[in-house]
């Protein structure tokens, strides 16, 4: 049962993700950290996040800006390593507690970026890229910090969701390679990632049709609301 509610939720949070650029964690968190605690779901995710991510770079290869991708690896990835071994120092309920803080915060963070409508450049994206992934490499996704970094430097739907896909692949890859050495991917980490990863992918490639329907605002408004749920979600199992 604990396999087949992942299947679905992952499946769900695919299509999310391969429409608005984000969301995936948000919706699958809560459910992974509820059956696997929240040290194990953290590298599950990086695994399901990169074969998620990936499915959007497949979906829309010839949009991507390799030049704003490198510019905002160079830095982030690193700095998600660094994040990483600082994430394997704490305790479980202080992740749980980071995480369910992290969400509820990037609901006036995200709004506060859209409406002063900063336009990054090359060099902005280099610096930005160093903050959000020790984020990521603490709190799994900042994916709603991303989402108007990236349009804030002139990127929309296909190539915006191809440049961020690519740029989160490379940033959870480093990820993935930091809890490998540190020994937090046992096989059975791995194989709940796989699964996970591969309802993610299926949900990606099905998003593909309905790129082009979504309005702003209602782009918006679903952003909040999965951060403002999840994020309230998991402040509860941090309180139990």
């Amino acid at each position: 049962m604990g396999y087949l509610l992942v299947l679905c939720v992952g499946l769900l949070a695919g299509t999310l993700s391969g429409v608005i650029g984000t969301g995936s964690s948000m919706l699958l968190m809560p459910v992974l950290v509820m059956l696997y605690g929240p040290q194990q779901a953290v590298p599950i995710m990086a695994i399901a996040a990169i074969m998620g991510n990936l499915g959007k770079v497949l979906s829309w290869w010839r949009e991507i800006d390799w030049r704003a991708c490198c510019a905002y690896c160079v830095t982030a990835v690193p700095a998600a390593a660094l994040g990483v071994r600082t994430l394997l120092a704490l305790p479980p309920h202080a992740v749980e507690l980071a995480l369910g803080v992290f969400f509820v915060a990037m609901v006036p963070t995200r709004r506060w970026l859209a409406r002063h409508a900063i336009q990054f450049s090359l060099l902005q994206l280099a610096g930005i890229g160093a903050v959000v992934g020790f984020l990521t490499g603490i709190v799994v996704s900042t994916g709603p910090i991303t989402v108007p970094v990236f349009m804030g430097y002139g990127l929309v739907k296909g190539a915006f969701l191809a440049t961020e896909a690519t740029g989160s692949i490379a940033v959870y890859g480093a990820k993935v390679m930091v809890f490998n050495h540190f020994g937090a991917l046992p096989l059975p980490v791995v194989f709940d990632g796989l699964i996970t990863g591969s309802a993610l992918m299926a949900g990606t490639f099905a998003a593909r049709r309905i790129v082009t329907r979504m309005s702003p605002g209602t782009f918006k408004l679903v952003v909040d609301g999965l951060m403002l749920s999840s994020g309230l979600s998991l402040l509860w199992a941090a309180a139990r």
